[in-house]
């Protein structure tokens, strides 16, 4: 049964940092498709950052040079690492599998089948 947990949220002033951990179970992380998204209240579910089956990751342009996507396998978890956090970067954030077949493509919320619960990120300013 795959399951997939977040945590690492919290409350931070803006400039600060925060490190969300994805805590993946029922299969290994190495080689799986998995990203970070957000959505904050009135808009929609965004991606944060991904890694797809090839190692290759993507970041939104928003979070370029901030954010940075990273795989413990020993510990079989999906970190991303957020500093310099912005006023625009609270949100719920949620992490995304698609841990039973290879995938290559566009890190679109589509292209996910297992989802977390989320993990709030609040930054005041």
């Amino acid at each position: 049964q795959v399951q997939l947990v977040e945590s690492g949220g919290g409350s931070v002033q803006a400039g600060g940092s925060l490190r969300l951990s994805c805590a993946a179970s029922g299969y290994r992380i190495t080689g799986v498709s998995m990203g970070w998204f957000r959505q904050a209240p009135g808009k929609e579910r965004a991606l944060v950052a991904c890694v797809r089956s090839s190692g290759t990751t993507t970041y939104a342009d928003s979070v370029k040079g901030r954010f940075t996507l990273s795989q413990d396998t020993a510990s079989n978890t999906l970190d991303l690492q957020m500093n310099s956090l912005k006023v625009d970067d609270a949100a719920m954030y949620y992490c995304a599998a698609r841990p039973w077949s290879r995938y290559y493509g566009d890190c679109t919320s589509n292209a996910y089948n297992y989802w977390g619960q989320g993990t709030q990120v609040t930054v005041s300013s």
